[in-house]
């Protein structure tokens, strides 16, 4: 082989050797690149995720409605959360209910938590709650209270107690129109725990 020939394949050599490791370094440069925006991107949306979770919290709550009865619901809240499910549901913290029903009577309802439809106004009051109605004060752990069924139903080791009674139950159901109330237990054995306080 002559020196030219020898000169002109080690050229050759270099040529393909240099070629082969720009194409090979400048790939994966590209894909780290590629790799690392779409990185970016990810945790840009987990950011905009996280925030449009965030801001389905709401502070200082209140709510005001009519139906077509007349009856009015006034619900305040320190805070609530617009479900993410179901938009028209929203979980509270720290409640307080106004009813003003079409004959004037009112219901005052406060409780630690709540879940409030705003389609229909149903609402369920859990922990300690207290409702004043009438001259009847009744406390619970839980209630669920229904303009449209015109009922509340209390349980969860329920006091009802007026000016002249105690009275210690499982459930109260309360008609709203009527004011027909019903007392009971769960357990048929056991009896509803009734005083006089007079």
């Amino acid at each position: 082989m002559s020196k030219k020939n020898l000169l002109l394949s080690i050229f050759i050599l270099s040529i393909i050797i240099t070629i082969s490791l720009i194409y090979f370094y400048k790939i994966p440069v590209k894909e780290k690149k590629i790799n690392l925006v779409e990185e970016k991107i990810k945790l840009d949306e987990e950011k905009i995720e996280e925030k449009s979770i965030a801001t389905n919290i709401i502070q200082n709550v209140k709510y005001s409605s009519k139906d077509i009865r007349g009856n009015e619901y006034i619900i305040t809240a320190k805070q609530g959360e617009i479900d993410i499910d179901n938009n028209s549901v929203i979980f509270l913290k720290g409640v307080k209910a106004t009813i003003i029903l079409d004959n004037s009577n009112k219901i005052f309802i406060s409780s630690d938590f709540g879940k409030y439809n705003i389609n229909n106004f149903d609402t369920i009051f859990n922990e300690n709650i207290l409702i004043n109605y009438l001259q009847n004060n009744i406390q619970g752990g839980y209630l669920d209270f229904s303009l449209q069924r015109n009922s509340m139903i209390i349980s969860d080791n329920v006091v009802f107690s007026d000016n002249n009674n105690i009275l210690e139950t499982d459930v109260v159901e309360i008609d709203i129109e009527s004011k027909n109330t019903k007392f009971y237990m769960y357990d048929k054995n056991h009896k509803v725990s009734f005083k006089t306080t007079r």
